[in-house]
């Protein structure tokens, strides 16, 4: 199994070490996410322990897996790359990061505006009158 470091939020630090020592297997290779008894959390346990989750936050009909999407799309919209984020979402293919990324309502304005301010860094002032 590979350890790989993994940069997060600040915001969720408290929240992560709440987790971490509530939840998780102690030590550096224990595992964050458990099962009932203590075991590997799997497919047909996980379902249960994650409508409790939802009801308890009133969070409604998420899926578990919107959680990469809503972090993927949040990443790129603070500027991440396709390639940071592939990284980031342990992706080996471009298609796979993209699916991952979904449009954001008005990052058409705000893209355009940063394409406009580039542009008027180094355009150069119209000459004379007629701008020639």
């Amino acid at each position: 199994m590979s350890t790989a470091a993994v940069a997060f939020p600040a915001s969720l630090a408290e929240e992560l070490a709440h987790h971490l020592a509530e939840y998780a297997d102690a030590g550096r290779t224990g595992l964050v996410f458990v099962g009932a008894r203590g075991g590997v959390l799997r497919r047909n346990n996980f379902r249960r322990i994650w409508l409790r989750a939802l009801a308890a936050t009133g969070l409604g009909d998420v899926h578990f897996h919107d959680l990469r999407h809503t972090g993927n799309t949040l990443a790129a919209t603070g500027g991440a790359s396709t390639r940071e984020l592939m990284h980031r979402m342990g992706h080996s293919s471009v298609r796979a990061a993209l699916i991952h990324q979904h449009l954001v309502n008005g990052r058409a304005h705000v893209i355009a505006g940063y394409v406009d301010g580039q542009i008027r860094k180094v355009k150069r002032p119209p000459h004379g009158p007629s701008g020639t």
